[in-house]
């Protein structure tokens, strides 16, 4: 594909499907922070982002790149976590982030530095807590990622987070990816990507499963323009995630393999990676606060991906009619998913096994949990739990019986008023 140029000079303009996407980091950067800024006795948080593909900064209309979108949410995070801790009675927290901000022209980074200056004049007394050092570089990222790891070893900071936004040129080395996750404490990846890099790569690295995947369409891949005319079909959104979801398995433990909503087709893809449950989790709630910013085809309870594209499966937009539908299937597949390990499991063991596989909304999750009559929460002294808020990692959920299908049939009949 021909590599596209933006104007960082004049400010570029910004495409819709960039704003969503920016939505979407912005909103999960915020929770992250508040999130990971949460005990009362923590006193500091320090923390390393690496923009990878960092651009000029802002674009013509004046709205922010990534960049300066982590900028602004940290200034605001020190802010408004302050002024929570003070009105609870604790003590305050220090924000102190290491960012790196990337890209391969000099001509861009000297834009940057300038947008970056213009974004952080005053910012000791706009944000006395925080503490911000930003470097600047200018390589090709698979060039400079030995150059970062060692500086983040060096810094010996433990919260990563990474922004690999390539604009659709080109495709990161997997190698690279696995690498990045490797390093120890708490890493997470923005990946941004189009999907015919990845089938490029993957016509070169797994050309037999290429074939196989995509051979109900006749597509062959040595001829992969051939698939402009399928790019908005919902059966190829099913075939394309079914590629990303196996691509991409080996990089982390959890990985979202969710397109960004295009009205051209599905073909920009942002990827969240990281290591824990609970990332993937907030990534969800996230993206249900975005309705329509990313879609899922398939399966909108456990097992997301448990389908045939060609024969099953629909569109999960992360609105309210795809919720909807998550919970009837939840009612069923919790079960299921438990009684594979016996009769009983820890909650946050069912995270850590289920989370991957699952676009649903962490509440319609405990919803459903506590609306089946076939399954009990109970808390570590033996207590039974009564509310779907009050679940808690520690908790052990239980099968207590033989299944009931009448709760499912009220819900359904429901639906269909």
């Amino acid at each position: 594909m021909v590599k596209r140029q933006y104007d960082w000079q004049n400010g570029p303009k910004l495409d819709s499907h960039t704003a969503r996407k920016h939505k979407v980091i912005r909103e999960y950067f915020a929770e992250y922070l508040r999130v990971r800024c949460g005990l009362p006795q923590q006193e500091k948080f320090r923390l390393a982002v690496v923009d990878g593909f960092a651009g000029g900064g802002r674009y013509l209309d004046g709205r922010p790149g990534s960049p300066i979108i982590f900028i602004e949410e940290l200034i605001r995070a020190s802010n408004e976590l302050n002024i929570d801790r003070a009105n609870a009675g604790m003590k305050p927290i220090e924000l102190e982030c290491l960012l790196i901000l990337n890209d391969a022209k000099r001509d861009v980074v000297a834009v940057l530095q300038e947008a970056v200056v213009a974004a952080t004049v005053g910012i000791k007394e706009v944000a006395p807590k925080l503490t911000l050092h930003i470097e600047f570089r200018c390589k090709k990222f698979e060039q400079l990622y030995p150059e970062i790891e060692q500086r983040l070893g060096a810094v010996k900071v433990k919260n990563i987070l990474v922004n690999l936004d390539q604009c659709g040129t080109r495709h990161i080395e997997l190698d690279t990816l696995k690498r990045i996750m490797r390093l120890s404490g708490s890493v997470e990846i923005f990946y941004t990507f189009m999907i015919d890099s990845l089938l490029a790569y993957l016509k070169k690295t797994d050309p037999l499963g290429l074939v196989k995947q995509l051979g109900s369409y006749g597509v062959d891949p040595s001829q992969l323009s051939s698939l402009e005319g399928l790019i908005s079909a919902e059966t190829w959104l099913g075939r394309a995630e079914m590629l990303v979801y196996d691509a991409f398995k080996e990089v982390a433990q959890f990985h979202s393999p969710f397109s960004i909503n295009n009205p051209d087709g599905w073909r920009y893809w942002l990827v969240h990676f990281s290591k824990n449950y609970r990332a993937r989790q907030v990534y969800n709630q996230v993206l249900h606060s975005n309705a329509s910013s990313q879609a899922h085809f398939g399966r909108s309870g456990l097992n997301m991906m448990a389908y045939n594209p060609d024969e099953e499966g629909a569109v999960y937009f992360f609105d309210a009619d795809g919720r909807a539908n998550a919970l009837e299937q939840l009612y069923d597949d919790v079960p299921k998913w438990i009684s594979s390990s016996g009769d009983a499991m820890l909650v946050e063991d069912f995270y850590q096994s289920a989370y991957n596989d699952t676009p649903a909304h962490a509440d319609d999750i405990s919803s459903s949990i506590m609306l089946n009559p076939d399954i009990q929460v109970l808390t570590p002294s033996g207590g039974l739990r009564r509310s779907a808020k009050a679940i808690k990692i520690g908790d052990t959920i239980r099968i207590t019986g033989q299944k009931s299908f009448h709760m499912f049939s009220v819900m359904k009949a429901n639906k269909q008023k």
